[in-house]
């Protein structure tokens, strides 16, 4: 069987064709990936989409979204696209379809891929534990939040949230000053705001104001660059700090989740910044939650290395839905 997996983020859409076998293993085409901002839908993205892969498509759609999946009007939270999904058959013609949250589609790829798709971040280097509650969130342009069970018979269960919508909880001044400049804009100020892809510039030009030195605002994926390969000290230090407070999110999550048979962190710009991760305080912030220390020590946090784990998850849950 084959199908068209879909990854609709804020500012990309990734497109592949997914050929299932008869003993439900996955495998993705070539994926595709389009900017969001170049097309004026969903269908219209698909139709480009089309005409790539020669005219012709599966009737087959999995589609994973970052937003909220439930009602009669699906909205992105980064992007002006909306998709009715009583009208997917009509606008699309496919014959069948499911739609998931985006990371309720990267925790299904958690759960199938192998132990070799994971990379080890911090606590016990032991593989995510077989059974029991594990935590999933990764940044975008978003910071999504899914929550997936492993049953001792081998099934799962998969739970989309918002988690990246809670709270942001400063730790110390400088997180403090970051907040304070964020609710100049922002009422209420969210986790995605401060660890999400574009939350790096206002991280780099509050510790900037910090040191008193002008700086202009620009672009955040300069900032990201700069940060990465060392020339720009100050955005290196907004890059630290990012994965500090990412950290801090982490173990959130999975404190209120219950995630402690382990926690994932997926997204591209996770992968990106692995080894920055590994040497920054991202471990130190995670364990760092008072009497529960210890418990957080005990939890292995990995990064999922699988290339397009929203396409790959997007398949799987397509597959539990209609097997």
């Amino acid at each position: 069987m084959e199908l068209v997996s879909v990854d609709i983020g804020g500012t990309h859409a990734r497109f592949a064709i997914a050929t299932v076998a008869d003993d439900g293993s996955i495998t993705l085409g070539e994926p595709e990936t389009l900017h969001t901002e170049d097309h004026a839908s969903f269908q219209t993205a698909w139709e480009d989409f089309r005409e790539r892969m020669g005219g012709t498509l599966p009737p087959r759609v999995a589609m994973a979204i970052a937003g909220p999946v439930g009602g009669e009007v699906i909205r992105f939270t980064n992007n002006p696209w909306i998709i009715r999904p009583a009208l997917v058959r009509e606008k699309l013609g496919v014959e069948d379809y499911c739609i998931v949250n985006d990371f309720e589609a990267v925790a299904h790829a958690v759960a199938r891929v192998g132990d070799d798709q994971f990379i080890h971040l911090t606590g016990p280097d032991k593989p995510l534990a077989p059974t029991g509650r594990l935590s999933v969130l990764g940044p975008g342009t978003g910071l999504g939040v899914a929550h997936l069970y492993r049953e001792p018979d081998g099934t799962y269960r998969v739970s989309a949230t918002e988690g990246g919508h809670i709270d942001f909880a400063p730790l110390d001044q400088i997180d403090d000053a970051i907040l304070a400049r964020l609710r100049k804009r922002h009422t209420r100020v969210s986790v995605e705001r401060v660890v999400a892809g574009p939350a790096i510039s206002d991280i780099y030009q509050t510790l900037a104001a910090m040191e008193g030195k002008p700086v202009a605002e620009e672009d955040d994926i300069a900032i990201w660059k700069r940060g990465q390969d060392g020339s720009d000290s100050l955005a290196a230090a907004a890059v630290d700090r990012f994965c500090l407070s990412l950290g801090s999110v982490a173990g959130d999550i999975a404190l209120a989740q219950g995630g402690f048979g382990g926690v994932v962190i997926a997204g591209g710009l996770g992968y990106r910044i692995r080894d920055t991760l590994v040497k920054s305080g991202f471990a130190e912030r995670f364990k760092a939650k008072g009497r529960f220390q210890e418990l957080m020590a005990s939890i292995p946090v990995k990064l999922i290395t699988h290339p397009q784990p929203g396409l790959f998850g997007a398949a799987a849950a397509f597959v539990r839905e209609h097997a």
